[in-house]
């Protein structure tokens, strides 16, 4: 996987939403990316598309949480320029008092261990391609409560205390840790998986918001932050629409 004098990057998640933005977006922008996710006809269709484009992409299915089949993928690369840690989700709306302990295992093992799983495995070829930059996807839910949302809430709080206690253990390696945490985006699945399914759930969380963020909106911060020249770090870069000032205060026409 690895070719000389371009640049590679890795993206987790890359089969839909934000991930697919991104791998197109950093393709564009003169990296070989690689694409991962569970669905494989997805990727490989991606990648179709963006060598189809003119750019680089190669896809390799792969569940984040299976630490055996993360580490078998880790070996093919001597060198990496960068990983987004971007595969993720939220299950359920419940409180507290009633949420199922399944979807918030299945939230902490996709969102924390399986970003602790890549850049464990992918830290390496970050270090030995000499200006490595590692990318984690929190959210704002991973900043700030809201109610119904606490498993999801703790899953991003997880993700984005990893993002900082590496960065104090790496410091001076030629390694960067990018946390970005969008707010509301307004995607083909998110929501609808959330709600499994339950469309009519997923429309109300975007009712009245006249121009939620995109999945490209989110892809062309990513990818602002990975071009940085190598000595500036975006430690912490949250992204919200305009009509969102906080996770609860959201202007709807209605």
């Amino acid at each position: 996987m690895t070719g000389p004098g371009t640049p590679i990057a890795v993206i987790t998640g890359a089969s839909s939403g934000i991930g697919a933005a991104t791998a197109r977006r950093l393709a564009a922008a003169g990296y070989r990316v690689v694409l991962t996710a569970r669905r494989k006809d997805r990727i490989e269709a991606l990648a179709a598309e963006i060598n189809e484009a003119g750019h680089q992409a190669t896809a390799y299915a792969l569940d984040v949480t299976d630490r055996a089949a993360v580490d078998e993928f880790a070996t093919a690369f001597r060198t990496l320029a960068v990983l987004v840690n971007n595969a993720g989700g939220a299950l359920g709306a419940d409180p507290v008092a009633t949420g199922d302990p399944a979807d918030w295992r299945q939230m902490y093992e996709v969102n924390v261990i399986g970003t602790l799983n890549l850049t464990q495995a992918l830290l390496p070829a970050l270090i030995a391609g000499g200006d490595g930059t590692v990318v984690v996807l929190s959210s704002t839910a991973g900043h700030s409560t809201y109610e119904g949302g606490a498993g999801y809430v703790a899953a991003k709080n997880g993700a984005r205390v990893l993002a900082e206690t590496l960065r104090l253990e790496i410091v001076g390696s030629p390694v960067r840790v990018i946390e970005i945490a969008p707010g509301m985006v307004k995607t083909d699945e998110f929501a609808t998986t959330r709600f499994r399914g339950d469309t009519d759930k997923a429309a109300k969380v975007y009712a009245g918001v006249a121009e939620p963020l995109t999945a490209d909106d989110v892809a062309d911060t990513i990818t602002w932050a990975c071009t940085r020249p190598p000595h500036v770090n975006i430690d912490l870069l949250v992204v919200r629409p305009r009509a969102q000032a906080s996770n609860t205060k959201i202007h709807r026409e209605l």
